[in-house]
C-alpha cells in the first residue's frame, strides 16, 4: 500500500510515519532525507545531485524521480509513505509513472489538517534538555521541576532557532503554496483524506489507520 502523507512542518508527519513504518512495516520515502543519503555515499544520482546544488540550483524532478525509483526498487514488498513529493502536478503525475512501471499504485493521500494559531504555539513552546535530549513543552509538558530535567536532572536546555512564530507562519505559507496545486489532482480521484492533526498522537494514529483499513 503506497501513500502520500502531506501536513505542515509540526504536524506530525515524522511521528505518524514512523509509526506506520513501525506497524505496517512501510518504508518512508522522504526526498530531502534520500539526496542527502544519495550524495554522502557518492552514487550516480548522488553525484549529479550535489553537482547541481553546490551550482545553487534545485534539483530536477527528473533526478528525484530516479531516487524514488531507486528506493523503490529497493523496497519491492514494502509499501511506501511519501514525504515532501509530489509538490506540484507534473510531480503528481511523474510518480503516477513510477509507480505504474512497478505494477504499483497510490491507495491514499491522507492530508494532516492543522489550526495555525494552535500550531505555532505547539512548535514555539517545544524545548528539549540539552544532556539528554528529553522533549518539554512550555505549556503541553512543562518539567516537573522548574528548570530541571524530569529525566536526567540536567539544568540546561536548548530550542532550536527556527523555532520561532515568524519561520512557522512562513513555513505554513510555504505548504499551503505547494499543497494547493496536487490537492484537486487526487481529489477529482476520490483519494484524499483529512485527519485531525492537533488530536492527540494516538488518536491520529487511530485516524490513519481508520483509513488505511477503508473504515473511515
Amino acid at each position: 500500500m503506497d501513500i502520500i502523507l502531506l501536513g505542515p512542518p509540526g504536524a506530525g508527519k515524522g511521528t505518524q510515519s514512523q509509526r506506520l513504518v513501525d506497524s505496517r512495516g512501510m518504508v518512508q520515502l522522504s526526498t530531502g532525507d534520500m539526496l542527502r543519503a544519495a550524495v554522502r555515499a557518492g552514487t550516480p544520482v548522488g553525484l549529479k545531485a550535489k553537482a547541481i546544488m553546490d551550482a545553487g540550483e534545485l534539483v530536477s524532478d527528473a533526478i528525484v524521480s530516479a531516487l524514488i525509483g531507486e528506493h523503490l526498487d529497493q523496497s519491492r514488498t514494502q509499501g511506501a509513505i511519501f514525504d515532501g513529493f509530489p509538490r506540484t502536478q507534473n510531480q503528481a503525475e511523474a510518480l503516477d509513472i513510477l509507480l505504474d512501471e512497478r505494477g504499483r499504485n497510490l491507495a491514499h493521500v491522507i492530508e494532516l489538517e492543522v489550526d495555525e494559531e494552535a500550531l505555532v504555539e505547539r512548535i514555539t513552546g517545544r524545548f528539549t534538555c540539552a544532556t539528554c535530549s528529553a522533549p518539554y513543552h512550555d505549556r503541553f509538558k512543562p518539567t516537573a521541576v522548574q528548570d530541571q530535567c524530569d529525566v536526567c536532572g540536567g539544568h540546561e536546555f536548548k530550542r532550536r532557532p527556527d523555532d520561532n512564530e515568524q519561520t512557522v507562519r512562513t513555513r505554513m505559507a510555504e505548504y499551503r503554496a505547494k499543497t494547493a496545486p496536487i490537492l484537486p489532482y487526487y481529489e477529482a480521484r476520490g483519494l484524499v483524506s483529512r485527519v485531525d492533526g492537533m488530536a492527540k498522537m494516538d488518536e491520529v494514529t487511530r485516524q490513519i489507520d481508520a483509513v488505511l483499513d477503508g473504515a473511515a
